[in-house]
């Protein structure tokens, strides 16, 4: 790059390529190109390759990778719950409470999943488990409800990974039926236009079993659905992601 083109390489651009091989599970390589960056890795850096980590359950170098990023931005909540994640998936419940009080202990806490969406001029806001705030909510339950039944009928199996707590099966299914995304979509179904594109806003990045769910959503009801969340866009149609599922 330097030689051909005459360009320094930057974070940026490192950043690119460790999300590139990420991407193509090449995780190894990345790890070496990070270690022999001619300048230091930043949060954004790591942070590609943790993702990438998460995709492809490797939890060995993701702890690696969790301990980079903490020591970078300590006060960054996100980095300690996408870890909490990966431990959950694994079923390693007693490194989750042990994250989970180190965050006490750090005063850092998760922000509550909450999701909006724009309808009519006014703006409706979801949050995550709280089913009963809105004037409608009976309405929306129904929906949910049958959404949960048609997608369940064309193949989507609940991904209790997600849950970040040691709870019974059934619990897990409960807690993620009420995510806030689901009920903005849920909502967006109800009362957007059909033909129209339903566009919802979330504060965090999305789960990977809603991230499930709205792709079968998206065939099953064949609506549009652009899902703004903290990482990128989702655009959702016809069953897949615009994410390709890296996110």
């Amino acid at each position: 790059m330097k030689s051909k083109y005459l360009v320094n390489p930057k974070t940026e651009h490192y950043s690119c390529v460790v999300d590139l091989l990420g991407r193509a599970g090449k995780l190894n390589e990345a790890m070496n190109l990070i270690r022999d960056m001619s300048v230091e890795a930043d949060a954004c850096v790591w942070g590609a390759l943790l993702g990438a980590c998460r995709l492809h359950n490797r939890l060995d170098l993701a702890e690696v990778v969790a301990k980079k990023l903490l020591l970078i931005e300590p006060e960054n909540s996100g980095h300690h719950i996408l870890l909490s994640n990966i431990y959950s998936s694994q079923g390693r419940w007693r490194d989750v409470a042990a994250l989970r009080s180190n965050m006490r202990v750090q005063s850092l806490s998760k922000s509550p999943g909450c999701s909006w969406i724009e309808v009519e001029k006014n703006v409706h806001v979801f949050t995550g488990g709280d089913i009963m705030s809105h004037p409608e909510h009976a309405l929306i339950l129904k929906m949910v409800e049958k959404l949960d039944g048609v997608i369940i009928e064309a193949g989507y199996s609940p991904d209790g990974s997600f849950v970040l707590h040691d709870v019974e099966e059934e619990e897990k299914v409960h807690s993620l039926r009420y995510h806030s995304e689901k009920l903005a979509v849920a909502f967006g179904i109800l009362k957007v236009p059909k033909g129209m594109p339903i566009r919802i806003m979330k504060n965090l990045r999305v789960c990977g079993d809603c991230h499930a769910a709205i792709k079968l959503i998206a065939r099953v009801t064949e609506r549009e659905i652009v899902l703004r969340d903290a990482n990128r866009f989702h655009h959702f149609k016809d069953g897949s992601c615009s994410c390709g599922d890296y996110w």
